[in-house]
């Protein structure tokens, strides 16, 4: 394939005698092996010929019968005549349609029509630009005798006048000399029928299709000159540098075989841009390494082509200090720059590099368009304060399977956004160098040496990516919306859904920036088996362990932790190092100024309208993340968990009283009398002993109720004996039971087994330990109130079991029983790998809650345990609640990787608000 146009055979018209014919040789000789025609492996190829040239045979023998899309095939389906030509216009509108629909989607396609009218081209040139692909005639000259021989062979084309192969003769050779000029960039010219026999179409691949090349590869941002930092970049990803006799950098060799990918902008404006030419040149001659285009490299071609371009933006310095070099070197540069491609697809498809940036429809085209866009990226149209064009923010558009990575527009840091990354650091001008480990997906950089030169205006996150970006807006949550998820695909989120969760975070929710994840709603494991036995004498189950056990057997997860649930409700802590912290990496400012992070529920209402409660609260646990060593351990200033926060009367003392003790209250004032009315009735002898029974066991449902919820309240806030008062910010009573770690800074930690998480949680455990065993004799003016320094983390008690071992889900069930005999909730129930799949790649549900009997008499009632009432309760249908929760945690990890990767505020806002919305479904709450 070549880049310009290309013309192969030689003039039309002539007929190639057969071998040996006027040779006079004995017999037949060997002929020349067969031409190759090359074809691009994603084109249009125009088949060009008189009618009877061979043109449907020579597609039938070359190209698959998908590939080849028939003018009279296209008669055929719009009239059931294939040489109606009457319905051609029909027919031609039916084929171009087809052609855009198989080019938009990648596919190789052939047009077979005689194509002789230059009109007729036209409108397929024209198919091939609008979808990037390019344009190839196969030129099929046969005599008109051949033609003529051919169509008086076939039944249907017997009776068609000459004159009309003699007319298609003539309107060819009129063609022949436009093709190139129309727009064609491959036209190959067959001659005669023996030469249409004699050759071999072969495809030829992309020069940007490198999806055989599977790296791993070290992506650099633009070097633009800086040779020192690019050295010392690629001595820290572990290239070996090897250098020519003056000391000179000529090639990089990594010890694993990675191969370093260039995006471009080598040159201009640093202090040796010869000196990286000669580096990135050395590296892919020696197929260590790949580069694609920038947009200085093209204007340094054309200035070495000799054409007139303005020495601006460095381009001076660059001309100045190549004038030092030899011409062999110059030339060798100008040879190189203007061999580069626009872009690479790499991976498989999983990776596309390039210099500006790419929309999915342009990854592996080839066209003037995809160059441009490639090379300059897109503008707006307008100019900032600085006189410099607004770049267009393409990358918050796509929403393609392919990782773009690129660079020319600089930014502070390099950040994620809808699976792009911009590598820009602006090296040049004092920032950073900055490279990306793929597959691994880590950033590795180096700061500059100083600032070679001055930017026109300051460096700030214009490039669509990084933590910085655009405020949030209205259009991003309102109306109809669907997210991309990373683990489950597209997610719908209702326009009404949408409405009623921006009531909620308007008017209750925290600063959003301190907002970064909520937690997904919790499936109920299935409903128990009845057992008649067991109902008849109230004991039986709606909930029971066997149920989850048996769930994640089916799914294939051998594995499972159960974890205690707490009496509390679901809490979400953002802690960080330090208000600064906070400030500078959340962006907090303004009411929430000098905030070190958040508590807040799972519907993103802060936890406590005491702020100084709060701060105390982070303090506890920032001084717990301290003494156990997990800020140096996680390299990280913040940290995100999940938690259970206690009592649950903290959060929901208005729902206690109102609904909860009212029925309590109500019971203890009705039932006494009653019974004493029925005993007393009965003592009279009469019968009423059945009414006394059932009312006895109303009044027992009742005490159990009120027992149960009353397990859940407790007073806080206030200081233990002789300790004085805590006041209102105090932790008296609070306790916190963390159970995992979301996130660190640039890292979800969401798949991370929760065996392992809940270590890191027990470590703070002890490290809460050891420091209130320090501060145990300390004054109460040294550390706080007294009752402050009692224990806030509350640990989770955990088992393991086996879902495939009889004895282990045994012990599960036992060790669930006591947990709810005791006056337990209950307990979750997870995969131990946390993230995990089911065989046709479908998500697990994360946890599935089985809660205890006690625990449901709040949720369903005091009287729910009886028989009629249980029987009722298991036609409970649970579909939309365990869907509901499944979308919720996908929600939920795209929130976390997307913060984890750095991107702006208004795309990891998308994804909570997300969560938000779907809590608004309609789903019985009691599940």
């Amino acid at each position: 394939m070549t880049d310009g146009n290309r013309t192969s055979g030689a003039q039309p018209g002539a007929e190639v005698p057969a071998a040996g014919a006027e040779s006079g040789a004995p017999g037949p000789v060997p002929g020349p092996a067969p031409r190759a025609l090359g074809v691009p492996d994603l084109s249009l190829v125009v088949l060009i010929g008189a009618t009877g040239s061979g043109k449907s045979t020579f597609a039938a023998r070359h190209f698959k019968p998908t590939e080849v899309i028939s003018s009279d095939f296209c008669r055929g389906l719009v009239s059931d005549d294939d040489n109606d030509q009457s319905a051609s216009g029909d027919a031609f509108e039916v084929l171009y349609f087809i052609v855009g629909k198989r080019l938009a989607a990648g596919r190789l396609t052939v047009v077979d029509a005689t194509n002789v009218q230059a009109e007729s081209r036209a409108q397929l040139v024209r198919l091939a630009r609008e979808h990037d692909v390019l344009p190839v005639a196969i030129v099929l000259d046969v005599p008109e005798h051949v033609c003529a021989e051919r169509n008086a062979a076939r039944a249907d084309r017997a009776g068609l006048p000459r004159r009309v192969i003699q007319r298609h003769q003539r309107e060819l050779r009129r063609s022949v000399g436009k093709l190139e000029r129309e727009g064609f960039r491959t036209v190959h010219l067959l001659r005669g029928a023996r030469e249409v026999e004699d050759v071999e179409v072969v495809r030829e691949r992309r020069f940007n299709d490198l999806r055989h090349l599977t790296g791993p590869f070290d992506v650099v941002g633009d070097v633009h000159g800086c040779r020192a930092e690019l050295e010392t970049l690629l001595d820290r990803l572990g290239y070996a540098l090897a250098r020519d006799a003056e000391g000179r950098a000529v090639d990089a060799v990594h010890h694993e075989g990675r191969t370093a990918v260039f995006v471009g902008d080598l040159v201009d404006r640093g202090p040796d841009s010869p000196g990286v030419l000669r580096l990135v040149m050395g590296m892919v001659a020696s197929g260590h390494a790949l580069c694609v285009s920038g947009n200085h490299e093209n204007k340094l071609g054309r200035h070495l082509d000799g054409r007139t371009v303005q020495h601006t933006h460095g381009l001076a310095e660059t001309v100045e200090q190549l004038a030092k070099e030899d011409e062999a070197f110059r030339a060798g540069v100008a040879t190189f720059v203007k061999g580069l491609v626009s872009h690479y697809v790499l991976d498989g498809g999983a990776l596309v590099v390039c210099h500006a940036g790419l929309p999915e429809k342009y990854h592996g085209r080839t066209s003037g368009r995809v160059r441009s866009f490639a090379l300059y990226g897109d503008t707006t149209g307008e100019t900032d304060e600085f006189g410099l064009p607004v770049r267009y923010p393409w990358a918050e558009d796509y929403r393609g399977r392919a990782a773009v990575v690129y660079g020319h527009t600089p930014t502070p840091r390099a950040g994620w956004l809808n699976n792009t990354l911009c590598l820009d650091t602006g090296c040049t001008f004092g920032g950073k160098l900055t490279a990306l480990r793929w597959p691994e997906r880590e950033l590795v950089d180096v700061p500059a040496e100083r600032v070679w030169y001055e930017p026109t205006k300051p460096l700030a996150a214009e490039a669509p990516g990084g933590a910085d970006g655009r405020p949030l807006d209205l259009g991003d949550v309102a109306g109809r919306r669907t997210v991309e998820t990373r683990h489950m695909g597209r997610l719908a989120v209702r326009e009404e859904n949408a409405a009623a969760a921006l009531e909620v975070m308007s008017r209750f929710a925290l600063d959003p920036r301190l907002l970064p994840y909520l937690p997904p709603t919790m499936a109920p494991c299935a409903t128990a088996k009845p057992s008649d036995e067991a109902d008849a004498r109230g004991e039986g189950f709606l909930e029971h362990p066997r149920e989850a056990f048996a769930e994640y057997r089916a799914a294939g997860v051998r594995e499972v932790v159960c974890e205690e649930k707490h009496m509390g409700s679901r809490a979400v802590v953002l802690v960080c190092r330090s208000a600064a912290v906070a400030r500078e990496r959340f962006g907090v400012s303004g009411a929430s100024e000098g905030v070190s992070g958040a508590v807040y529920t799972r519907t993103g209402r802060p936890f406590f309208d005491d702020r100084a409660r709060t701060e105390r609260l982070l303090g506890r646990v920032r001084d717990c993340v301290e003494r156990a060593g997990l800020w140096a351990e996680l390299d990280t200033p913040w940290l995100l968990l999940d938690a259970e926060l206690m009592p649950w009367s903290l959060k929901a003392t208005g729902l206690l009283r109102t609904q909860y003790a009212a029925v309590g209250a109500a019971a203890r004032s009705v039932f006494p009398e009653a019974l004493g009315a029925l005993e007393a009735a009965a003592a009279r002898g009469v019968d009423v002993a059945s009414l006394l029974d059932r009312q006895r066991g109303r009044a027992a449902d009742a005490a159990a109720f009120t027992d149960a919820y009353r397990r859940y309240c407790w007073r806080v806030g206030e200081a233990a004996p002789g300790a004085g008062a805590a006041g209102s910010g105090g932790l008296a009573g609070i306790r916190l039971a963390p159970f995992q770690l979301l996130a660190v800074q640039g890292r979800s930690l969401a798949a991370v087994p929760h065996t392992a998480q809940l270590a890191l949680i027990d470590r703070l455990m002890a490290a809460e330990r050891a420091l209130l065993e320090e501060a145990g004799d300390a004054a109460p003016e040294a550390g706080g109130p007294a009752a402050d320094r009692m224990g806030l983390l509350a640990p989770t008690r955990r088992l393991v079991v086996d879902t495939e071992d009889e004895e282990s889900v045994a012990a599960g069930v036992a060790w669930w029983l006591d947990l709810t005999a005791g006056g337990g909730e209950g307990m979750v129930v997870k995969p131990v790998g946390a993230l995990v799949r089911q065989p046709d790649g479908r998500l697990v549900q994360p946890g599935v809650k089985c809660r205890g009997r006690e625990y449901l008499r709040i949720v369903y009632g005091p009287e729910y345990t009886r028989p009629e009432n249980l029987r009722r309760l298991r036609a409970r249908h649970l579909g939309h609640k365990r869907s509901l929760a499944l979308r919720e945690y996908a929600l939920g990890l795209e929130a976390l990787d997307r913060l984890a990767d750095g991107e702006p505020l208004w795309r990891v806002h998308e994804a909570v608000f997300a969560v938000l919305a779907l809590e608004s479904e309609p789903v019985d709450p009691r599940l």
